[in-house]
């Protein structure tokens, strides 16, 4: 098993209550030559966490920095113009991502940290501030 010391969190980067399927995204980073989809874990509107990229894999979600992490992606991240960024979790999300955060946690390093993709990349994804939110996990 590879060593896992960090969390990235990340958006699809679709509209608000727009539901995207793990099978969706995985065409789209085909399309961009990844040898599958790039996140680990995708965690759709209603809560349900899919499984993405084989977590023993690195994933392919931010430059520089997949060897050692696991990334999330939340459905959604910007409004329903997709004119702008927007923290559009649902509250079956958030609490989705916090036990799956927990998990990971308890089952492959207590010291592990958690970002947001937006403090490795010139980007607003995943539209909320991670440090914030879960500087207390």
């Amino acid at each position: 098993m590879r060593k896992i010391d960090k969390i990235i969190i990340h958006c699809s980067a679709t509209p608000e209550d727009r539901e995207v399927s793990v099978k969706t995204i995985r065409k789209w980073h085909l399309q961009r030559r990844f040898s599958d989809i790039g996140y680990h874990y995708v965690i759709q509107l209603d809560g349900k966490i899919s499984n993405g990229r084989p977590i023993e894999k690195n994933g392919a979600h931010c430059s520089y920095n997949n060897i050692g992490s696991i990334g999330i992606c939340y459905v959604g991240g910007m409004d329903k113009d997709m004119k702008k960024s927007k923290d559009t979790r649902t509250q079956a999300q958030k609490n989705s991502l916090i036990k799956l955060m927990h998990e990971l946690i308890y089952k492959y390093n207590k010291d592990m940290t958690i970002h947001g993709h937006n403090e490795f990349a010139n980007k607003a994804c995943p539209s909320f501030n991670v440090q914030e939110e879960y500087a207390n996990l």
